[in-house]
């Protein structure tokens, strides 16, 4: 968007009428959202260091833990957990997708568990069956679906709508990755409420940069309200680290660290 007046200059019969706009046309074309193919496998790596201490995201897909932080198993690409009801939502998924799949007789006790860090019903053999189930395209498929569904989609699309480029869709992303978006004061929506009182996100006439600085501040708020995540690492040595940088499109090579760990994408 070209900001002030274009002054008006005398063209002469020997004058080169080039357009004064076609260098920020170029520019803005070459910006692409976190939803362009190769943006988006870059928010996949670096939130699979975050989650998994690796780039390769598509290892996760088998993954699963309980990681004590009061949510029950901790599982696949994203996250799911069997506590907070994503899980749940993705076996449903991939039961519809493909019925007596190995996970759907799981179906019952994660229905119990959710809202607890119980893992009654699933034990002993749920997390032998997710990694089984994990070698089956369709449920890596229902894992991206309900990745996209769930946390991808919406964060990008609020990016788009606050005006926001790809670092900004990402930080949103993360943010509902880890926080989920539902009414609690440390959820996605209230963390950007929270940001609201102190800045405007482009959208509304503020600085992009300013805006997002707001956000993560609410973010590192949000975080700290809860022991399991009061390590913020994953803002203040990553996402921090491309915004000082001014890399608003989350271009390539970026470094950052998380956890004490050192990350590198070319």
């Amino acid at each position: 968007m070209l900001g002030g007046a274009l002054l008006a200059v005398p063209v002469t019969a020997h004058a080169t009428a080039a357009p004064a706009a076609a260098p920020a046309a170029a520019t803005a074309a070459k910006a692409v959202g976190l939803d362009d193919p190769a943006k988006k496998d870059i928010a996949m790596q670096i939130v699979s260091s975050a989650e998994n201490s690796s780039l390769d995201w598509k290892a996760q897909y088998k993954y699963i833990e309980d990681i004590d932080d009061g949510r029950g198993y901790t599982a696949g690409i994203i996250g799911f957990c069997s506590g907070t009801g994503d899980m749940l939502d993705l076996v449903e998924y991939y039961t519809d997708v493909k019925p007596g799949n190995v996970l759907a007789k799981y179906l019952p006790a994660l229905r119990k568990v959710d809202g607890s860090d119980s893992h009654q019903g699933l034990d002993p053999n749920f997390t032998k069956d997710w990694a089984k189930a994990a070698q089956d395209a369709e449920f890596k498929k229902a894992q991206d679906h309900e990745r996209d569904r769930v946390y991808f989609n919406p964060a990008v699309n609020q990016g788009k709508s606050d005006g926001v480029g790809a670092l900004g869709q990402f930080i949103y992303y993360d943010a509902i990755v880890m926080h989920g978006d539902g009414g609690d004061s440390t959820s996605f929506r209230n963390i950007r409420k929270r940001a609201l009182s102190k800045a405007k996100p482009p959208a509304q006439g503020g600085n992009e940069t300013t805006w997002l600085n707001a956000f993560l501040d609410a973010r590192v708020w949000a975080m700290k309200q809860e022991e399991a995540h009061s390590d913020t690492s994953r803002v203040d040595t990553a996402q921090r680290v491309f915004l000082k940088k001014g890399n608003l499109n989350l271009n390539t090579p970026l470094d950052w660290k998380v956890y004490g760990d050192s990350f590198h994408i070319g």
